[in-house]
């Protein structure tokens, strides 16, 4: 590796994310088919070593860490935290468009929560604590977090801005992985299930 790497890793399934509910704050736990995800990450990541490994404070993230295997290693990032959906929260998009007609996060946001340009200035801040974090080395950091935070990351590494994000669907329990080609940013891997990693990586 001759340039630093940032893999994002999305946190496994959740009662909320399995029926599309919009969850940025509300602090719910991993089902155990999320757990059982989580732990299949672990061999996928054990041959990498990571300078740094990041995570969103609430719990799906975190647990979802410490099952893939590098929990002693990570350390809270609070600009992690997941989209702030205000008073979306729990809403399902069918539920949101029945009153704003056409309505996504990505052109919209959310009353009393974000908007594209309020988590442009997150995911900025975290792309430049993981460059930092990657050291003279060129390192990989890994980033455990969200579905529409982590969208927007990528989105603004790829200089489309966090509304970029829309063209970037994301699973649970997925590993995504930023870098370079010569001097461009890039995407090297997106959206791949720890299995197909495995075969691949």
């Amino acid at each position: 590796m001759d340039k630093p790497e940032l893999w994002l890793l999305r946190h496994g399934t959740t009662a909320w994310s399995r029926s599309g509910r919009h969850t940025g704050s509300t602090d719910i736990p991993l089902v155990a088919e999320g757990e059982g995800q989580a732990r299949r990450l672990a061999p996928a990541l054990a041959g990498h070593p990571f300078t740094a490994v990041l995570t969103s404070p609430l719990q799906r993230a975190r647990r979802t860490c410490d099952l893939a295997g590098l929990g002693a290693q990570a350390s809270p990032c609070a600009n992690l935290r997941e989209w702030d959906y205000g008073a979306y929260e729990g809403l399902t998009t069918a539920e949101i468009r029945q009153t704003v007609p056409a309505w996504t996060v990505w052109s919209h946001g959310c009353p009393e929560g974000d908007t594209a340009e309020s988590v442009q200035g997150r995911c900025e801040q975290v792309i430049g604590q993981a460059l930092a974090a990657a050291g003279p080395q060129d390192m990989a950091v890994a980033l455990f977090a969200h579905g529409h935070i982590l969208r927007a990351l990528a989105a603004i590494w790829l200089g489309l801005g966090a509304s970029g994000g829309r063209l970037l669907a994301l699973d649970t329990a997925t590993i995504s992985v930023l870098g370079f080609e010569r001097d461009s940013r890039v995407i090297r891997h997106w959206n791949s299930p720890a299995s197909s990693w495995g075969a691949a990586g």
